[in-house]
Order: C-alpha cells, then sequence, then structure tokens
C-alpha cells in the first residue's frame, strides 16, 4: 500500500517538474523575441520634403512641384518672369475643382514660346479657345498653352523658346486680366508645370557660369 502512494507522489511530482520547465522555456523563448523590439532604437525616419534638383522638385521647384518631371525648361512661356496670377491647385478627384495648370499674365499679342524641345502635337481651337500643345522629346510629357492665336502647325518640331503663337485678345481664360494658362499632362494626369522650371528661371538660385574652355 505505501509502496503504492509513493508511487503515485513521485508521479505527480514528476509531471509538475516537466510543466514547469515546459512553460517557463516557451515564456523564456517569447521574451527574447519581442524584448529587443520594444527596446531597442527605432529605425530613423526619412527626412520630410527631401526632393532630387534633377527632378525640378527641389526647393527651385516651389510647393507642389512634381517628383519625376524633369526641369528641362530654358525659358518661360511668356516674358522673362511673368506675374503667376492664380497657382497650380490640383484637384482631389480627377473630375473636381481645381485649377490644372498656371495663369501668367502677359498683354495681348505677346509671344508665346515653347519652354522646351519637341513636337506640336495640336494647333487649333478648342471650346472657342485657340489652344498650343507640344509634346515634349524623350519625356513622355506635354505642355498646352491657351488662349493664342496659333503660328505652327501641327507635326512641326520646335525648340526651346521658339514662338508657337502668341497672347490671344479674346476668349481670355482669365476675365478681365490677360493670360496665358499654361498646362502639363502626362497621359491623362495633370502636373504641375512650374516643376519643368529651374531654379535659375524661377529666381531662387544662382545662375551657373560654365567655364570656357580654350586651345
Amino acid at each position: 500500500m505505501r509502496r503504492r502512494v509513493w508511487c503515485g507522489v513521485g508521479w505527480a511530482v514528476l509531471v509538475t517538474a516537466l510543466t514547469l520547465i515546459v512553460y517557463g522555456s516557451r515564456a523564456w523563448a517569447g521574451a527574447s523575441r519581442t524584448g529587443p523590439s520594444q527596446s531597442g532604437p527605432a529605425a530613423p525616419a526619412p527626412a520630410a520634403g527631401v526632393a532630387s534638383e534633377s527632378t525640378g522638385a527641389g526647393a527651385g521647384a516651389g510647393a507642389g512641384a512634381d517628383v519625376g518631371v524633369p526641369a528641362i525648361a530654358r525659358v518661360w512661356p511668356v516674358g522673362v518672369r511673368p506675374s503667376v496670377l492664380r497657382g497650380w491647385e490640383p484637384p482631389a478627384t480627377p473630375y473636381g475643382p481645381g485649377h490644372r495648370g498656371v495663369d501668367l499674365a502677359a498683354a495681348p499679342g505677346s509671344p508665346v514660346r515653347a519652354v522646351a524641345a519637341g513636337r506640336v502635337a495640336f494647333a487649333g481651337r478648342v471650346a472657342g479657345r485657340g489652344v498650343v500643345t507640344v509634346e515634349l522629346a524623350g519625356t513622355g510629357l506635354r505642355t498646352t498653352y491657351e488662349p493664342v492665336r496659333p503660328s505652327v502647325e501641327e507635326g512641326a518640331e520646335v525648340g526651346a523658346g521658339d514662338v508657337v503663337g502668341v497672347v490671344a485678345a479674346t476668349g481670355t481664360h482669365c476675365g478681365a486680366s490677360a493670360c496665358v494658362h499654361w498646362g502639363l499632362l502626362r497621359g491623362g494626369t495633370y502636373l504641375n508645370p512650374l516643376s519643368l522650371l529651374p531654379p535659375w528661371l524661377l529666381g531662387r538660385g544662382p545662375s551657373r557660369l560654365l567655364p570656357v574652355l580654350t586651345g
């Protein structure tokens, strides 16, 4: 009888010891997995607003510039440094309210220039206004200028600074004030045309003089 009692007690002690060992090892393993992630240093977050100057999205392109748009413009569409009457206001939805471009102050009859080299994709009237569209070479982008009286034809090759028309006196986009509405698209997506301008054209960076090499 005593032998049975002692055997029962022994089995109970053995089961209890094994239980403590198993659960203790699991708890230790869980702590080792979760401990470093809770107490270790957090990875540094990327600095906000960092952008490459080569994309035209740095400080020179101004707020709202689009990353991935090359700063290839060599002139403003009108004038030397025209006033921006209304800036870029991207809509929240594809068909929502906003301003899909920028309005530049310009007197009627002022020349309108291609900001970069490309091909004229359209020159004609849309909804009663003269429009010129230029596909920018090697970019997949196209710029639009309105209202203008076109002086180029569809398919013509243009260089940066070439005149594509003049500011129309009627059908102005800006109401009582004469202006040119300058737009930029990639496919069906509107982008900020000011992203095309390098800092020296925006007046927010020094002009860069290249050395003259002599023989």
